[in-house]
């Protein structure tokens, strides 16, 4: 008799490893201890077979049957409409960073159709789950800081109220992947945008702990923080 879901996630969950995550998720987590390469190739090895049937009766119990759900979306094939009512249906399993994040970087092969997944994304911006914001803000920091789509960015960034920390971190993220790539328009951007105190700041402090950021552009960030701290 085959292992179930559950069966095989206990075989590979270490101790260690769980204690070690468990420091960095809330405490209402439930943790296995399951590393990520195993359970993506755990969700690589459901998607083949019949992953619909999976994710109608999977468990929520555990932090990795949530993962593995969220990974094995983004490895199904099928098409766009169907992978959004997946992801709708998905996001309010979501409840803390790292299986949004992770959630978001499963997806993709959906960044292929760029116009479509930022038009199914920005709705999310205006959620009022916090979550499902971060999900929106994380999707467009992994796909969609690029020339022609910069300035849409920009303005999602500064459009999102929602008052909860993991959006103002993700929002904050999301800019420094900005300066580290377009460092002038994203200058720009922070001379003239609506972003809360909180976010400004750790946007600016998020793009001085990248190790790319360096010489004139690092001097430039150093003097806007000591500006900021004078005002």
């Amino acid at each position: 008799m085959p292992q179930s879901i559950r069966e095989q996630l206990m075989a590979l969950a270490e101790p260690d490893y769980r204690d070690f995550s468990a420091k960095l998720l809330p405490d209402h987590v439930k943790l296995l201890g399951v590393r990520l390469p195993h359970l993506r190739r755990l969700a690589k090895e459901i998607a083949k077979d019949d992953w619909r049937e999976y994710l109608s009766s999977a468990s929520d119990e555990f932090f990795e049957e949530v993962m593995l759900q969220g990974m094995v979306i983004g490895a199904a094939k099928t098409d766009l409409s169907e992978s959004f009512h997946l992801i709708s249906s998905f996001l309010p399993k979501i409840d803390n960073w790292s299986v949004c994040d992770s959630f978001c970087a499963s997806l993709k092969p959906l960044a292929h159709q760029p116009d479509p997944l930022l038009d199914f994304i920005i709705p999310h911006l205006s959620s009022q789950e916090e979550f499902s914001v971060r999900f929106a803000l994380v999707m467009l920091l992994d796909y969609f800081i690029t020339p022609f789509y910069l300035d849409k960015v920009f303005a999602c960034v500064n459009g999102v109220k929602h008052p909860g920390y993991y959006v103002k971190m993700a929002a904050a993220w999301c800019i420094s992947i900005c300066y580290i790539r377009f460092p002038e328009e994203t200058l720009s951007f922070w001379e003239n945008c609506g972003l809360d105190s909180f976010t400004y700041q750790k946007s600016i402090q998020k793009s001085l702990e990248s190790k790319r950021v360096t010489g004139e552009r690092r001097e430039i960030l150093l003097r806007l923080r000591e500006k900021i701290r004078q005002s």
